[in-house]
């Protein structure tokens, strides 16, 4: 993560890394942070009705204005269950706001509140690159594993989709290959360029 803000850096943009374990981010979204609720709890419902109401909880607020603005999300993440963990879901599950983001008279896809941006995600898996190959990977393809991140998440609420960038099995790799792992990151979010 440091590695790839670095090279975005360098590159003109201005980077805000947002670690939600040290922000205690909570990824539940919950009856609780939309009170009072009514009957059947519709969680988003509840986001539209919250966002045209101005009673978005803080710290949704405060990283959806930052979401919002953005010309590039990365999402950093270990590969954990063969999807992103919890609290990354969370986020998304919270701060993707109906109304704000997408739907409610906004669309999707290509219609969504983030059409025209870019996302991109950065990843680590416990397995190695073999065990990800379409043939023969003991897993299989990770383009599987990132389909409904890919689409189901990112392209639904506009992003363009930049290809992945994945080191396998960091945790097993020697000083030098982690350092070659670096400078493939350093070297993939150079290339992006701003805008």
């Amino acid at each position: 993560m440091r590695t790839a803000a670095e090279a975005l850096k360098d590159s003109g943009y201005s980077v805000d890394v947002i670690d939600l374990y040290a922000h205690d981010w909570s990824p539940v979204l919950g009856r609780p942070e939309f009170e009072p609720v009514e009957g059947l709890f519709k969680p988003q419902a509840e986001q539209m009705r919250a966002a045209r109401d101005g009673t978005l909880p803080v710290d949704v607020k405060t990283h959806l204005g930052p979401l919002l603005a953005a010309d590039l999300l990365v999402l950093s993440f270990p590969l954990w269950w063969f999807s992103m963990p919890a609290i990354l879901k969370g986020w998304i599950d919270r701060v993707f706001v109906m109304g704000e983001v997408f739907g409610g008279g906004l669309g999707l896809f290509d219609r969504a509140a983030l059409s025209g941006k870019r996302a991109r995600l950065l990843l680590t898996t416990g397995g190695s690159a073999d065990a990800f190959r379409a043939e023969g990977g003991e897993f299989g393809p990770m383009d599987d594993f990132l389909f409904h991140i890919h689409r189901g998440m990112l392209e639904f609420v506009g992003y363009e989709v930049v290809p992945p960038v994945v080191t396998h099995g960091p945790a097993r790799m020697s000083d030098e290959e982690r350092g070659a792992a670096l400078d493939a990151v350093r070297d993939a979010f150079a290339g992006l360029g701003v805008g």
